[in-house]
């Protein structure tokens, strides 16, 4: 099967400059490589709809802005897997407190499958594909885009590109990911055999029955040592020849776009703050937590700055009103008349018209705390609850805003995460988006950044090399235990005559009493007296997690220590910072607002604190 033409650079710099149908042509010509970056990177998870969408909207939103119009897949590219880490970092920081059955994959339609289905895949091909199932995160996000490499549909450039890594780490990256999906392959006709070999059937009798790397060391582990199963290690086709011209997989019927769903009516695609561009016919639909509902009559969608207006027939707009909230939520619209007359109306337009509205601006907050802010991710609403919550900062976890639209007079803090977030381009970037920078994430954790005091000092440099004010690693406990984590790394950087300007700490309470307030006052004096440094709390709430599950507290407690705990630090004047965790409410947690930039209890309790 051939590959489809992907459009040029004429449709590219048309669409950029305003042409609709070159718009409508680039969307639909490039949504295909979209989706299989994103289905393979997250295994056909369900949020895959989700991310495919919001890198669309952002591709499209930052159309104006791409100087290169040759570049626009490599551009395209990094948009889509900044996306996919995104995803990972909002699932590795909320916690989970039971099932949520609507955000597990169905393994019997996850995207191996829908590959194998689709693209009617059989003998080494469908081994390939149904070993990808045993790589890590890491390794499948690494995966999807040189699977599109070796297909011939993105370059070396542009894998590396998207990575944030030179050709050369990239090649080697790549060598290491293919021996795990070797061994993956292995581990696949292992499991596959029949009659089962005793002794592997003794190593899974524990096992899940869930593909993991962990499985897939131990499972290769007795392949490559039993006499019965070794020979399930013989003639391995070359991976590189068996992806080789394979097509993309096709889209679901969720993206195809149904001309009878419009009822003809036509889709336009503009800034905020602009008219409207000569209309067209927008050839996909989304699905998905972000999706909206457009009827035939008209509704006017406002995501990250882009309106998107369906107009009925004709394309020409009319008086019927759209009240517009914000630029981050979604617009209500009253029934438009029976009847409308219109100047510029050809005579055969239909009497039901619609007027696009230009989004009010934001209200600037009453007041807003300089040392009050939160943690968050993008979210629907999320500039609309930033400009409410009456914080003067925020941060993401991340080097770059990712999107979220910063209101005037918040200050957004980057961060460096971890190791794999300390090559040049990312500092580069935080460098950019910030004048103070937050050092690495929870090193005190194997969840999170990982890390030993010795290995964060020796990448310390690199971040002082910013020139950026900048704080300690954010420990996740024992920040005034002598021997600690921090302590170590404090000791270590004095040694070293590293820079520290701040203490960045976290703090859980596990007591949802009143005597909460008093528990996080210690910590923080503490903390103080041991370093005698100004202390920023980037991440603060009240879990408890000494069951093995997330206990949460009610809202009236949650509320409560909003309150008490943001008065308090307010006093305090060596907490320079501090940060709630979290800002959106999507999930069960101890969020503040909930989709659509609607306060909880506790988000009003936050907001009219400090």
């Amino acid at each position: 099967m051939a590959a489809p033409e992907e459009p040029g650079v004429a449709t590219v710099v048309a669409a950029r400059d305003g042409d609709q149908r070159a718009l409508d042509d680039l969307v639909s010509g490039y949504l295909p490589l979209v989706y299989n970056i994103v289905g393979h990177a997250l295994g056909g998870h369900p949020d895959t709809d989700d991310v495919v969408q919001e890198t669309m909207l952002r591709a499209v939103h930052g159309l104006p802005g791409l100087r290169d119009p040759a570049g626009f897949r490599s551009w395209l590219v990094v948009i889509a897997m900044n996306q996919i880490r995104l995803r990972h970092r909002e699932h590795l920081r909320v916690p989970i407190t039971g099932p949520v059955p609507e955000d597990v994959a169905d393994p019997g339609a996850d995207f191996v499958d829908l590959t194998i289905m689709r693209l009617q895949l059989s003998g080494q091909r469908r081994e390939v594909v149904t070993a990808t199932r045993w790589l890590s995160e890491d390794e499948r996000e690494l995966l999807s885009l040189w699977w599109l490499e070796a297909a011939g549909r993105l370059t070396r450039a542009e894998v590396a590109n998207a990575l944030e890594l030179t050709t050369q780490h990239t090649a080697v990256r790549v060598q290491r990911v293919k021996a795990q999906l070797d061994a993956a392959r292995i581990v696949v006709r292992t499991l596959e055999r029949t009659p089962r070999c005793p002794e592997l059937a003794y190593i899974v009798a524990e096992w899940d029955g869930v593909p993991s790397p962990l499985w897939r060391k131990r499972i290769a582990r007795h392949s490559r040592d039993c006499v019965r199963c070794e020979r399930c290690g013989r003639d391995l086709a070359s991976v590189e020849g068996l992806l080789a011209r394979l097509p993309l997989v096709p889209l679901p019927a969720a993206f195809t776009f149904e001309p009878s769903t419009l009822a003809g009516s036509q889709v336009s695609v503009s800034p905020v703050g602009a008219d409207p561009v000569t209309s067209g016919k927008l050839g996909l639909l989304f699905k998905g937590t972000m999706a909206k509902v457009v009827s035939a009559a008209a509704a006017t969608v406002l995501v990250t700055g882009v309106v998107v207006a369906v107009l009925p027939s004709g394309g020409e707009p009319s008086a019927g009103p759209i009240a517009v909230t914000s630029s981050e939520s979604t617009t209500t619209t009253t029934p438009p008349p029976t009847t409308t007359s219109s100047s510029s109306a050809p005579s055969s337009a239909p009497p039901t018209t619609t007027t696009v509205a230009k989004p009010v601006p934001p209200a600037v907050p009453v007041t807003a705390s300089v040392k009050k802010g939160v943690s968050t991710w993008n979210f629907d609403g999320v500039g609309k609850a930033l400009t409410d919550v009456r914080a003067g900062w925020y941060y993401n976890w991340a080097a770059q805003t990712d999107g979220i639209a910063t209101p005037p007079n918040v200050e957004f803090v980057p961060m460096i995460w971890g190791t794999k977030f300390t090559d040049d381009a990312t500092l580069a970037r935080a460098k950019a988006n910030g004048k103070v920078l937050l050092g690495f994430n929870e090193p005190d954790f194997p969840d999170q950044a990982n890390m030993t005091p010795e290995q964060a000092l020796d990448l310390w440099p690199k971040l002082q090399a910013t020139g950026l004010r900048l704080g300690s690693p954010a420990v996740a406990h024992s920040g005034d235990k002598a021997g600690g984590w921090l302590d170590r790394f404090m000791t270590g950087a004095a040694q070293r005559g590293l820079r520290v300007d701040f203490i960045a700490v976290h703090w859980y309470g596990s007591d949802f009493s009143e005597a909460a307030v008093g528990h996080l006052k210690n910590y923080l004096s503490a903390v103080h007296a041991k370093y005698g440094k100004p202390i920023w709390l980037t991440e603060y709430a009240l879990i408890d997690f000494s069951g093995g599950t997330a206990r949460f507290p009610t809202q009236d407690q949650l509320a409560a220590f909003a309150r008490g705990s943001s008065a308090m630090m307010q006093g305090l004047p060596y907490v320079e910072r501090y940060a709630w965790f979290a800002l959106p409410a999507d999930k069960p947690g101890t969020g503040l607002y909930a989709p659509g930039g609607t306060p909880n209890q506790a988000g009003a309790a936050y907001r009219d604190a400090g």
